[in-house]
């Protein structure tokens, strides 16, 4: 079995400012908002939702497939995956545009303010479901058996989604920094395509009022609904009821850029192995929670051993 990535391919700069912005920023004061925020260090990481969906599926030895679209400066990226043994073979390259580039600044409460050029990614509509599923087909590798749509250019995350559907290929509908993109008829159409629907808290609030409908309702669209609540641990709607996904207590609060990837990456592979959404849920938020103990979106390097031992520690049993 294999599943399709279908997403960004990013570098992030990542910038750790030393303060808390609610301490910069004066609310009475936004209508004039200047502010400038003095960052100490500074390092550049491999990012993108695809890329590091993948990262974390492939942890678990499952087999992810990226689609995506990047720059003529992605050699380092491209190399670093194929190291990885991450399948390559339709990240597509447009020599004269810049890979996307996140610009993340993270205060000391693990709060963000992210600048993002799209560059390459904003093209990723000329990548065809059909053309994955006809090479994959063609050299008899694994079939795509299951899908995640992540944020990525507007038009391709709406035409990946309709090529999913169209090819009966089950798949997670994760709108993220995506949604801003689509109005509520828009949304509701993607959601009623998916098999699967993800988002943080935030963002289902956000879907909540641009849809009309209750989280619960938008649940009863699909097989499931999953909210991350960072913290609190994450909810799944599915089959009339609610489930309640417990936190797991990470090592170390360090760095929470690409945590609800790393959920995601769990989630597939829950999917992939028919697990039910208590052990699914629970192995997602593992993932998180050992993502945000590290530096950067990729920097976790546990063997599934490993994983395995934390999620039995955590839960008190195995998957």
């Amino acid at each position: 079995m294999a599943s399709l990535i279908c997403g960004s391919i990013a570098y992030d700069t990542i910038m750790n400012f030393e303060g808390r912005f609610q301490d910069q920023i004066l609310p009475d004061q936004i209508h004039i908002l200047n502010v400038a925020f003095l960052v100490p260090s500074m390092r550049r990481e491999f990012g993108g939702c695809a890329g590091n969906i993948a990262y974390n599926l492939k942890l678990l030895h499952g087999e992810p497939v990226i689609m995506a679209t990047v720059g003529g400066d992605a050699t380092p990226y491209l190399d670093r995956l194929k190291d990885l043994q991450i399948d390559t073979g339709h990240i597509r390259t447009l020599e004269g545009a810049f890979t996307a580039q996140a610009m993340i600044t993270t205060d000391l409460s693990n709060n963000q303010i992210t600048a993002f050029h799209p560059g390459a990614m904003n093209e990723s509509h000329l990548n065809q479901v059909s053309d994955v599923a006809a090479a994959r087909s063609q050299k008899k590798s694994a079939p795509i058996t299951l899908a995640i749509v992540a944020p990525d250019g507007r038009a391709g995350m709406w035409e990946h989604c309709h090529q999913l559907a169209e090819a009966q290929i089950p798949f997670i509908f994760d709108p993220g920094q995506g949604l801003p993109m689509f109005d509520g008829p828009e949304l509701l159409e993607l959601t009623e395509l998916a098999s699967y629907l993800a988002v943080n808290d935030y963002e289902g609030e956000m879907l909540s009022k641009r849809t009309g409908l209750s989280l619960a309702q938008l649940g009863e669209r699909v097989k499931a609904l999953i909210v991350t609540k960072g913290a609190e641990g994450a909810q799944i709607y599915t089959g009339g009821k609610s489930i309640s996904i417990p936190p797991v207590k990470a090592a170390q609060l360090i760095d929470p850029t690409g945590c609800g990837d790393a959920f995601r990456g769990g989630l597939l592979f829950g999917l992939e192995n028919g697990m039910d959404w208590e052990t699914t849920g629970r192995l997602a938020s593992l993932m998180g929670s050992i993502k945000i103990a590290h530096q950067g979106p990729q920097n976790h390097q546990l063997s599934l051993d490993q994983i395995k031992d934390q999620f039995k520690t955590a839960f008190g049993f195995g998957f």
